[in-house]
């Protein structure tokens, strides 16, 4: 666990630097006339929030490994690690499919490439930041599995239909958030299919093979927290072992209400580039996959709190 640990804290201090560096005044890794270099209020404050957000990752390794982590309230540590989660799996499976798409001959977005705007950043940075995002989900990914099977263990073993079936809630969130998932995912076929239905004009020029396979990716989460959110509430996999739907609708849910969240945020800062301006049908994917993921971990909260309460009455402890 130490290792782990002290890969998970390396991997992020590349990202703190650049960042610490950014709002310092530095222009290292941004090429002049980069749109970075435009706005220096808003750039401080979004390096900033993300500066805390990384640093997070140390106080999570931590938290995961010493005995102190032990005694922290569920909550405290569920919410940032699941957001972590979200946040983290798209781009460890997305950053290698574009690497795959680009080694195989497709077209890939270049976002260092020349456009109006000029360079956005150096290429080198994509892949220190993304590389260190990588090792920062896979080490925290494992270090979070070893600390839930130590401590709530005995609620994630066995079938699916264990606690007995009920909970209206789980049933009508599941199915709410199943139906509210028809929108973004009918638009992320179309886009993954060639449509430009619902894109802005920066979206349109700018898509190229990786730009379909993360779309298609999309796909995925979606599918994955639906999926999970309706084993859970319904139990129609019985004998399943219950981590499968837990696992579908832990990742899946954070992926998308996290990212979903994180471009709604980025649109709320403001872009100036009339091209760039997200468009109704993007701040409603946005929007409603939030809505969606967030409904979907309800149910899986719910569910374990309910597990908890079952297994603890069987031990014959107060529940």
């Amino acid at each position: 666990m130490k290792a782990l640990r002290a890969v998970a804290i390396l991997a992020a201090l590349p990202y703190l630097a650049l960042k610490i560096a950014w709002i310092a005044g530095s222009h290292i890794g941004i090429p002049e006339g980069s749109s970075l270099l435009q706005h220096r209020t808003t750039m401080i404050f979004a390096n900033g929030l993300t500066l805390l957000m990384d640093a997070s990752v140390i106080v999570l390794a931590l938290l995961l490994t010493r005995p102190w982590g032990l005694r922290t309230p569920a909550w405290l540590l569920a919410f940032p690690m699941w957001a972590a989660t979200g946040l983290l799996t798209p781009i460890m499976a997305g950053f290698p499919l574009q690497l795959l798409v680009k080694a195989l001959g497709g077209s890939v977005d270049q976002p260092s490439s020349e456009g109006s705007d000029g360079a956005f950043l150096d290429a080198w940075v994509f892949g220190v930041v993304y590389g260190g995002f990588i090792l920062q989900g896979l080490t925290l990914g494992t270090l979070f599995v070893r600390y839930a099977r130590a401590r709530w263990g005995h609620v994630w073993r066995g079938r699916v239909l264990a606690p007995a079936d009920r909970g209206h809630f789980q049933r009508g969130t599941a199915v709410t958030a199943a139906l509210l998932a028809v929108v973004p995912a009918a638009l992320h076929i179309l886009w993954a299919t060639g449509s430009t239905l619902g894109l802005n004009e920066a979206r349109t020029e700018e898509r190229t093979t990786d730009f379909y396979v993360l779309e298609a990716l999309d796909l995925v989460y979606l599918g994955s927290t639906v999926a999970g959110g309706l084993l859970i509430a319904f139990r129609w996999a019985p004998a399943l072992p219950v981590k499968v739907p837990l696992a579908l609708a832990w990742i899946g849910s954070g992926a998308i209400a996290c990212w979903g969240g994180w471009l709604l945020f980025a649109t709320v800062v403001g872009v100036d580039d009339i091209a760039r301006r997200p468009t109704a049908g993007m701040l409603l994917t946005y929007s409603v996959q939030m809505i969606v993921g967030t409904l979907v971990a309800a149910v899986g909260a719910r569910f374990l709190r309910e597990r908890s309460g079952a297994v603890t009455t069987a031990a014959g402890r107060p529940a």
